[in-house]
């Protein structure tokens, strides 16, 4: 199945796909009207649709049918991690991410950060290429770059349903096996620092705030190789296949 994305789309509607979904759909695949095609509007749902104007700039699909697809993981992760120095590694993160079923990714400004911005627009249209590619059919929230001090005050007061984790490098405080931390069918918010790791007064405030420091394993792991092992982990705790 080829996937295409319609944030507008309704069911049992007309709807024009946006001028890159049409140009690949027509031009690159060649459908034609009357082909059918499968659509999802990024929020969980697909819909079975045929093409009635297959122009490669406005290209004008009817919805059918729809359905909801129930993800393998009912519960989701949202990870929260320090963008890297170099861009290209933190774009492979999360093509990688998006197609193992990140539920959310926020960028963090650390002590530590080498990089205090990046562009959410670039890594939105990675997010969007991964989940068509992996089917889903949810695309994931990408926040843009706050202060962890401040996401944590900000985040503190309302309590959270899912378990809190932070990894840091900090061998000399306990830390939990993160296989041990995780829970099948609860939802986590994974914190992970900058190259070089969260600050001591990051970590004490992480924990004030209730997050619970957990371990990746003997080795001293890149950030974006931390941030997919979590993702990879939580996976394979909820994998229910």
């Amino acid at each position: 199945m080829q996937l295409f994305y319609s944030p507008d789309i309704t069911p049992g509607n007309l709807c024009t796909l946006d001028p890159e979904e049409s140009r690949h759909a027509v031009r690159v695949l060649r459908l034609r009207q009357g082909d059918p095609i499968a659509v999802t509007d990024g929020r969980g749902t697909l819909y079975h649709c045929t093409i009635l104007e297959a122009s490669d700039k406005a290209c004008v699909v009817e919805s059918l049918r729809q359905e909801s697809t129930t993800p393998g993981c009912p519960a989701s992760i949202h990870l929260a991690v320090a963008p890297t120095k170099n861009p290209s590694r933190m774009e492979w993160l999360v093509e990688k991410a998006v197609e193992m079923g990140v539920g959310e990714i926020t960028l963090l400004q650390c002590d530590h950060s080498e990089r205090t911005f990046l562009k959410t627009e670039r890594l939105h249209k990675i997010a969007l290429s991964a989940m068509k590619q992996s089917l889903h059919l949810t695309l994931p929230r990408i926040n843009p770059a706050v202060e962890l001090k401040e996401w944590l005050n900000s985040s503190c007061p309302t309590p959270h349903p899912s378990i809190k984790l932070i990894a840091h490098c900090e061998a000399d405080q306990p830390r939990t096996p993160l296989g041990e931390a995780l829970k099948p069918g609860q939802a986590a918010t994974m914190l992970i620092g900058p190259e070089g790791d969260f600050s001591p007064e990051e970590i004490a405030l992480a924990l004030q705030c209730g997050f619970q420091p957990v371990s990746l394993g003997p080795s001293r792991l890149r950030t974006e190789t931390a941030a997919l092992y979590a993702v990879a982990a939580f996976n394979f705790i909820n994998d229910k296949s």
